[in-house]
């Protein structure tokens, strides 16, 4: 039986999972030393804003604060799982890591976080009123302390080729639904050599394939519980989603698309591979950057809808402190650093405003110089993050906050599995009716867990 309200720590990451990492030139640092004295050490996922920071800390951080950041990247699932190893068994190997709005209040609950108040506190020139209050909010803990500063935050919309529509032409709505989306997928495909309709995620992860398929099942009026934690999974709401976001990405996604995550789709946009992707609006500034093939082309529109008004959801990469850490001062000098202002302008000067780790402070949308670069984006992105609707995301109430996840321990465990079967409908390697019978079995284990809370 699970034990409730915790995270189990799963199985080590292979050794084979680490050499690949190696060749890639993802892995640096010291894997997590617990070095302390002028030290810290890092666990982050390997997204493009992460890697921009690590070439930046050396020059400006340590050289500043004499503080030397060993830094440990990872792939989203593998470093979930690396963190949660970490912080579940309070090792304290990493001081700081990359945790979202998901893990934070659970991870607070558990006592595995050091609260950020009193650091906050005596940091005035952090400015903790300028970060966005659905960032604030959802990184504070049910006993209302804080717990998490957002590196960036992030919200979901529809990013397409305007140069290959007006081409076509074809006209993106301002608003579009998912059927229009379906649509333009099948009218774009193939219009350019070996260039496919549309990339939505395929790839196993409760943070990959759950993530956008979760937002398209909300707008559908499907849930994966009802109030009263009834499993809903295989609810015909549900059922519709999961069909026809199956059928879109088989019929008009990309080649490997049981394969495909948040970098494979960035990729396939870049190189000109596809012609929409609906995914995390923090993509936005890599392809908008300066060495970017695509910089100029793409249009962005609010994440397209069903039944509902909006469907975008409410995300933040954030630097927790690990309760258990030997540097906890130090730590906040990183965690201060790399959210603040100070680190925005940084980024501007020296890579590009577009690149600009955004969504987390009103003071980055007042800037003329960012405001300029972003010009494609910043408007969309921000009213995606304040129109996101956490605890009210669907056609009927929920049982516990999130839009793409449900805000319990156990989702983790039950959207990986999810994600497993439904990526096999996406290989044809079984039905979405199959898919859905098992999740629904792996869903009702959580009903009666619940039941009566």
């Amino acid at each position: 039986m699970r034990t409730k309200g915790r995270f189990r720590p799963r199985a080590p990451i292979a050794l084979a999972a680490t050499g690949a990492l190696l060749l890639s030139g993802c892995w640096t640092g010291a894997g997590g030393t617990g070095s302390g004295g002028d030290a810290i050490d890092v666990l982050m996922v390997n997204n493009p804003q992460m890697a921009e920071l690590q070439k930046l800390t050396a020059k400006h951080f340590t050289k500043k604060t004499g503080i030397k950041v060993n830094f440990t990247v990872l792939p989203e699932n593998d470093v979930r799982d690396k963190i949660s190893q970490d912080f579940a068994n309070q090792a304290g190997q990493y001081d700081v890591a990359t945790l979202s709005n998901y893990e934070i209040p659970i991870y607070a609950k558990n006592g595995w976080l050091r609260d950020l108040d009193g650091y906050v506190s005596k940091d005035a020139g952090f400015d903790q009123k300028d970060i966005l209050p659905p960032m604030r909010q959802s990184l504070t803990g049910e006993d209302g302390k804080l717990y998490g500063e957002p590196f960036y935050g992030e919200s979901s919309f529809l990013m397409y080729r305007k140069d290959v529509f007006d081409k076509a032409g074809l006209k993106m709505p301002k608003k579009p639904t998912w059927q229009q989306v379906a649509d333009l997928a099948a009218k774009v495909d193939a219009s350019e050599d070996r260039m496919k309709g549309i990339c939505l995620r395929g790839l196993p992860g409760w943070g990959e394939l759950t993530a956008p398929l979760t937002s398209v099942v909300n707008t559908f009026g499907g849930t994966w519980f009802e109030k009263d934690w009834t499993a809903k999974v295989d609810s015909p709401e549900f059922k519709k989603a999961v069909d026809f976001y199956v059928s879109l990405v088989r019929k008009h996604g990309q080649s490997g698309a049981a394969q495909s995550g948040y970098a494979e789709c960035l990729n396939n946009l870049t190189q000109g591979k596809t012609a929409m992707w609906y995914d995390a609006t923090a993509a936005a500034g890599s392809l908008e950057s300066a060495n970017s093939p695509v910089k100029g082309k793409i249009g962005y529109v609010p994440a397209p809808v069903n039944r509902t008004e909006s469907s975008g959801w409410l995300y933040t990469w954030a630097w927790g402190l690990q309760k258990a850490s030997p540097n906890p001062d130090k730590a906040w000098k990183f965690i201060s650093w790399a959210s603040s202002k100070e680190y925005e302008e940084l980024v501007g000067k020296e890579i590009g405003w577009a690149n600009v780790p955004a969504g987390k402070r009103a003071s980055t949308y007042k800037n003329p110089e960012y405001r300029k670069e972003a010009a494609a984006f910043q408007d969309v992105t921000r009213a995606a993050i304040a129109d996101a609707r956490p605890r009210d995301p669907g056609v009927q109430p929920r049982p516990a906050p999130g839009i793409q996840f449900v805000g319990i321990p156990e989702f983790t465990d039950l959207g990986t599995k999810v994600s497993q079967e439904i990526s096999a409908a996406i290989a044809g390697r079984q039905s979405v009716n199959s898919a859905l019978s098992k999740s629904q079995r792996l869903a009702e284990e959580i009903s009666k867990e619940y039941e009566g809370r």
